[in-house]
């Protein structure tokens, strides 16, 4: 019977002490109860405050969410102290030191995505709708999260990327500028004279709508001597998102070759020239000369 006493004692004395410190987590529910209509009203003033800014979408979030972290922290903390009158606000940051160094190990990853996230939000080069190629993802920027972003590519997959590799890697933003340079190897034959080639295939590409020639020039190089051909540089200026350069690339394609067809300028294709040690007999097996 002695065990049975005991157990019933120690558990009288939970009782009791529970019933002590009923009234501080009373106290501390309504703390957390106020702590969450303060966390929302938080949120709504910081939202109706950055509607008046020109920060991107995603930016006006993260402040609207470390807002909200921060009112949750302090109410946790009060709450904290309520419950446990031997807490101080030192001693609790300082568990939170020791802790967020055990949570740093766990979720490195994690905090490195958050991180490059923020960073990434703060870019100006880097916004929503632009078309952008990092290693082998290139697509239409459609979401920057805090840990990580969303690019659709151009068949309409999404593809998810972590924040980091956006950090650490190249990113090309295709659409930085509203306009970008075109660039198509253009081979004419070696008896066509280079400054007549030139200007036919200056003024096929400077006839297409989808070049853009305020004050950007169209640049027709003569770049190398090629086996059956003198290869020329052809670059111009377009509209800087993929369709548009797809198409202007068609269009310019097509009227260089009509030009060239009309002026009858040849765009050989490779000749191979055979050389035999032995005479070739003409004709079939058996057949006389």
């Amino acid at each position: 019977m002695e065990p049975v006493k005991i157990l019933l004692t120690q558990l009288n004395e939970i009782l009791r002490a529970s019933i002590e410190l009923l009234p501080q987590l009373v106290v501390a529910v309504v703390v957390i109860f106020l702590t969450a209509l303060l966390s929302k009203f938080t949120k709504f003033i910081a939202r109706q405050g950055l509607e008046r800014t020109k920060l991107r979408r995603s930016l006006k979030e993260l402040f609207t969410l470390l807002l909200s972290i921060l009112v949750w922290i302090l109410g946790l903390m009060i709450a904290a102290v309520i419950v446990f009158p031997g807490l101080t606000p030192a001693s609790i940051l300082a568990g939170l030191g020791i802790g967020s160094v055990a949570i740093g190990f766990a979720f490195k990853d994690v905090f490195e995505n958050f991180l490059a996230g923020i960073i990434i939000l703060f870019r100006r080069e880097m916004r929503i709708g632009d078309h952008i190629k990092c290693n082998d993802i290139e697509g239409e920027v459609d979401q920057i999260a805090i840990r990580e972003s969303h690019i659709r590519q151009t068949d309409g997959q999404l593809v998810i990327v972590p924040n980091s590799i956006l950090f650490k890697n190249p990113v090309t933003v295709r659409t930085d500028q509203d306009i970008r340079r075109v660039t198509v190897i253009c081979g004419v034959a070696y008896d066509v004279d280079i400054e007549t080639a030139r200007k036919v295939i200056a003024d096929a590409v400077g006839a297409c709508d989808s070049v853009i020639q305020d004050g950007k020039p169209i640049q027709v190089f003569a770049q190398e001597f090629a086996e059956s051909s003198v290869n020329f540089e052809v670059t111009w200026w377009t509209r800087s998102t993929p369709v548009e350069v797809r198409r202007s690339r068609d269009q310019v394609i097509a009227a260089v070759k009509r030009g060239l067809d009309e002026a009858g300028i040849e765009i050989p294709f490779p000749y191979r020239t055979l050389t035999f040690k032995e005479p070739l007999s003409i004709g079939s097996e058996g057949q006389k000369p």
